[in-house]
């Protein structure tokens, strides 16, 4: 498995991240999944989780939050984090979500849309005291549960424009049957024909990585 970049930076990133969602939740606070949507929506994730040094060790976690606000222009008092001995389960869930995408190399939204979000893992803050990979296995039967209840994005699309699957193999060009396929995850979209998926988000006006599930 390739992670998402050196390991030298990873205990910079997990406190980083792990302070910064302490910060923005117990003395902020803010709701933990609004929070680290803006998290997402500010860019910022995107750098971090590609190893950024600025994001991922030249800040401290409060100036994370700091960035996060700014960069989604959401108005908030200038404070100081409060200093606490023993860190809860706030801090321990972005560190661990920083192991985590680490580990994997998802990116955070992906992550996070696939239902492991920051107040299920606070959910699971029973974990806190055992080896990280209990935690990674635990995470990865969320994300495969919510997998397999879920729509897949192809379906979603589809709907939210308004095709029938009959009406989108017209536009598309591909086969209603795998089409169907696709929608009931019994075929991987991921690994669908370069051409099949194009003409699928032409036809759909969306970026391709928006059919991927």
């Amino acid at each position: 498995m390739t992670t998402a970049y050196n390991e030298l930076y990873l205990d910079d990133a997990m406190n980083n991240l792990g302070d910064m969602v302490d910060f923005a939740v117990r003395d902020l606070g803010y709701e933990p999944d609004e929070f680290f949507g803006w998290f997402i929506s500010s860019g910022i994730a995107s750098r971090f989780e590609k190893g950024n040094p600025k994001y991922i060790s030249g800040m401290s976690g409060y100036e994370l939050a700091e960035a996060v606000l700014n960069a989604t222009n959401i108005s908030h008092d200038i404070q100081e984090p409060t200093y606490i001995e023993c860190k809860g389960r706030e801090y321990w869930a972005g560190w661990i979500l920083a192991y985590y995408q680490w580990l994997t190399n998802k990116r955070f939204k992906n992550i996070v849309k696939d239902g492991l979000t920051l107040s299920s893992i606070f959910s699971m803050y029973i974990l806190h005291e055992a080896d990280t990979s209990k935690f990674v296995d635990s995470a990865n039967e969320v994300i495969s549960r919510n997998k397999e209840i879920k729509k897949s994005n192809l379906h979603t699309i589809r709907k939210a424009r308004g095709f029938t699957q009959q009406e989108l193999s017209e536009a598309s060009g591909v086969s209603l049957r795998m089409i169907q396929l696709y929608e009931q995850k019994q075929n991987d979209i991921s690994k669908a024909g370069a051409k099949v998926v194009l003409n699928l988000a032409k036809a759909l006006g969306c970026d391709i990585e928006d059919i991927l599930d």
